[in-house]
């Protein structure tokens, strides 16, 4: 038995704190878990939970319009945002009383507080000083609003899950996948939209024909995009609207501005000064393969050692420091054809390299491309339209890149995801017998490159 009090002490109920926890625990470690705000961490709480239910609740007025041209009719309808805030609040109660449970079936000790390491071995926590063989950082990221004049009027991806009243008028600012996820939710809700992005063309990273198509699917929706646009400073106006003043001379004004201009890694307060843990550039903590920091007995996974920030990838990351800690192995975390999905409208799908990217790596690529009406337009009425792109590395046949834009993308792409991690070709691809009629077929029945 060792002589520290804990033999994993863990600085964040989140997904990977969460998951390393309770498999270090089920594996006879002593786990205790520390978390200062809400366990089950941002996805649960103020990320990819209830951001999804928003998302599903903002297709029902754009559903209830194109059932007319399949014979329904549907009354004039009514959006109550307390029902859905209020609904959602109750779910995630729920699902944090889950992740208590979880820790507590595994074993592991649950401390609501904040934790602050006073050393190698030893973390505080309510007063109390706790020794411990290893400690797990696993504080996650919190969002990021630059500093400007006006600054305390707007509100960041915490709060709008919280919002007294639903605003009529809604800016977003920023280009990532949280922003245009948010501006496709107060669009969908009744909201009149606009985004804002200081760069050219937002979702930074994903292919280009992916970008330039959600960026007009989004304008035929009604989101005003503005690019190359920034804002100087915010006024609160009598009526309590707010306005924008961008850099272009415009003025926007809004009932709602929330910033979505990233996340950065949370790390104050958590006493890294008193021990030998280095931050890279970015602030995010230096680890490891096997999330091992530079002071040897802490490690750090998920959001703040700054691996893409997802949550599978945490859950992944916890799964594996617990195993190679408390039962032997060694592995490691393979970062490689991560499939990811943007909850836009058309939603996206998306894994492994982008155009630019094979090209870089192959010395000839092959480029399949087909955009198309999806089948349940043809009568709903609506112009929406799906993207599908494949790349293929001439040389070895091999798919290396696959997107889509279109409904239900994520749904896809998931399944071609564990194609791709087996070295799926293009010719096994195009022998797969499609399921009709499906959209998902066209990914097998795209034949001639572009």
């Amino acid at each position: 038995m060792s002589h520290y009090d804990v033999d994993l002490f863990v600085i964040g109920a989140g997904s990977g704190g969460v998951r390393a926890s309770r498999i270090a625990a089920s594996l006879g470690a002593r786990v205790v878990v520390a978390e200062e705000r809400y366990p089950g961490g941002t996805c649960v709480n103020v990320g990819c939970v209830p951001k999804k239910l928003f998302v599903y609740a903002s297709h029902y007025a754009e559903d209830m319009h194109e059932a007319a041209g399949f014979g329904w009719t549907v009354e004039p309808a009514q959006f109550n945002w307390e029902t859905l805030r209020d609904n959602k609040t109750t779910e995630i109660d729920r699902l944090q009383g889950i992740y208590r449970n979880l820790l507590s079936n595994a074993g592991a000790t649950l401390i609501d507080g904040k934790a602050t390491i006073t050393g190698p071995h030893s973390v505080e926590v309510n007063g109390k000083t706790y020794s411990c063989e290893r400690i797990l950082i696993a504080t996650g990221g919190w969002p990021f609003i630059p500093e400007f004049p006006g600054r305390e009027h707007v509100i960041s991806s915490n709060e709008v899950f919280y919002l007294d009243q639903f605003p009529k008028r809604a800016l977003v600012v920023g280009g990532g996948y949280i922003a245009v996820e948010f501006a496709g939710i107060f669009n969908g809700l009744g909201a009149q939209t606009h985004q804002l992005y200081r760069g050219p063309l937002f979702l930074r990273g994903f292919d280009p024909d992916v970008q330039n198509f959600v960026a007009q699917e989004l304008k035929k929706k009604g989101i005003n995009l503005h690019f190359n646009t920034d804002i100087e400073r915010v006024e609160k106006n009598p009526d309590g609207s707010l306005s924008a003043f961008l850099n272009n001379g415009e003025v926007i004004v809004a009932d709602t501005i929330l910033y979505a201009t990233g996340r950065k890694p949370l790390v104050d307060g958590l006493g890294l000064d008193t021990v030998n843990v280095a931050l890279n550039g970015n602030g995010t903590i230096q680890a490891n393969d096997h999330f091992q920091t530079t002071e040897p007995s802490i490690y750090a996974l998920g959001d703040v050692i700054g691996t893409p920030a997802l949550t599978p990838v945490a859950l992944a990351q916890g799964m594996t420091l617990a195993k190679n800690l408390y039962s032997g192995t060694d592995d490691t975390v393979d970062y490689s054809n991560i499939p990811t999905a943007v909850f836009c409208q058309p939603s996206i799908g998306t894994v492994g390299l982008t155009q630019q990217q094979a090209e870089q790596k192959y010395a000839e690529v092959d480029v399949f491309l087909s955009t198309f009406t999806h089948m349940k337009h043809t009568l709903s009425g609506s112009d929406e339209k799906t993207l599908m792109k494949i790349l293929v590395d001439k040389q070895s046949d091999k798919v290396v890149g696959l997107h889509m834009v279109g409904a239900e993308a994520g749904e896809i792409v998931q399944g071609l995801a564990a194609a791709m991690k087996m070295g799926i070709t293009k010719k096994v691809l195009d022998s797969t017998i499609g399921i009709h009629p499906t959209a998902a077929e066209e990914f097998v029945t795209m034949r001639e490159p572009v």
